[in-house]
């Protein structure tokens, strides 16, 4: 989570960061739910609104290419808010039942894929803070 503000500090941002940046966050997501959500009692409506935010983020993915000719990520303070939601949602298992938890996880993450197909579809046109990788 700190990484990009590191680099755009020190002025090393660089294509293969934000790439790499990327690869780290699908990563964390593929960890949790290999790992992370097989151990746990996961409602049916939980697991079906996981897959639903999946295929979201893949209709996404599509998009980016179709509009931009390259796969593109967009990295959106909303979407960096839901990585730091993924991060601790493991902590609060034994303080919050995990439908409530993972509800407020899917809806921030619902919200972030939205915005993040609605901003590559319109070509980057976004609100101020909304993050697009730049094209150099």
């Amino acid at each position: 989570m700190i990484d990009g503000p590191v680099a755009r500090k020190t002025n090393t941002v660089s294509a293969f960061g934000s790439g790499l940046d990327t690869a780290a966050d699908f990563v964390l997501v593929a960890v949790c739910l290999l790992r992370l959500l097989p151990l746990l009692e996961v409602p049916v409506w939980l697991w079906v609104w996981i897959g639903l935010i999946g295929l979201i983020k893949a209709v996404n993915v599509v998009s980016g290419f179709v509009v931009r000719k390259r796969f593109t990520a967009v990295h959106t303070v909303l979407n960096k808010a839901v990585g730091g939601l993924l991060f601790v949602l493991p902590l609060t298992l034994s303080l919050v039942d995990l439908r409530y938890s993972g509800a407020v996880v899917c809806a921030a993450a619902t919200a972030a894929a939205v915005q993040e197909g609605h901003l590559i579809r319109s070509g980057g046109k976004r609100p101020a803070g909304a993050g697009m990788p730049r094209e150099d």
